[in-house]
């Protein structure tokens, strides 16, 4: 019962869209509906600025610890940012970043339509396990310095998250999550992914609404 209560809590604090909520508030527009159309922190950077994509991309690294803590509390879990080394383990987190990844992805609130998960899927990693984040951080600053491609770079920040469950012999119900995590996380990149293929993917840059 725990893990439908945690990913229920995850889910509502990741529906809070904040490209959203800073386009209509500051900028007049719904960022969905200009640069990629999602409301994620890159669409943000480059629709909005660079200012403005930095406060989403670190909002939304927050509201994946956010949940983390708060379920972790709630079921005496651990992680990172919490350590009651309870009977649960890292599994409450867990499954309340699951929980924000889909609320930010896919928010009842906007009819479905929100962004890629990557920021909150960092915020889910910083929580979890300070080595699977040095490993995480390593693999996805190295791809965006030398590719610039930010598409790729979350995708391999994800693959790394599951390497790293192997590497320090985690469970096998976390590792399955985190499978879960890199199979979302490639669904969620998929028109990326054939840009990338027939070499036509936008590489980084902010831009700022005129």
């Amino acid at each position: 019962m725990f893990k439908f209560i945690c990913l229920g809590i995850g889910y509502l604090i990741g529906c809070f869209q904040t490209a959203y909520f800073i386009g209509k508030t500051f900028f007049k527009i719904d960022i969905r509906e200009h640069g990629s159309k999602n409301s994620g922190s890159t669409n943000a950077a480059r629709v909005l600025g660079k200012k403005a994509g930095l406060i989403v991309f670190f909002c939304d690294i927050f509201k994946a610890i956010l949940a983390y803590v708060i379920c972790s509390a709630i079921f005496n879990g651990n992680g990172v940012f919490y350590n009651a080394f309870g009977e649960f383990g890292n599994l409450p987190g867990l499954y309340a970043g699951v929980g924000v990844i889909l609320g930010h992805n896919f928010p009842v609130f906007l009819k479905f339509k929100g962004g890629k998960g990557s920021a909150s899927g960092i915020g889910l990693i910083l929580a979890f396990d300070f080595r699977i984040t040095i490993l995480c951080a390593v693999g996805g600053i190295a791809v965006v310095y030398f590719t610039k491609y930010v598409s790729l770079a979350s995708m391999v920040i994800t693959l790394f998250l599951v390497i790293g469950t192997f590497i320090f012999n985690f469970s096998s119900e976390v590792k399955m999550i985190t499978i879960f995590l890199l199979l979302l996380s490639v669904f969620q990149h998929r028109e990326n992914i054939k840009r990338l293929l027939k070499g036509e993917e936008n590489k980084f840059k902010f831009k700022s609404l005129k």
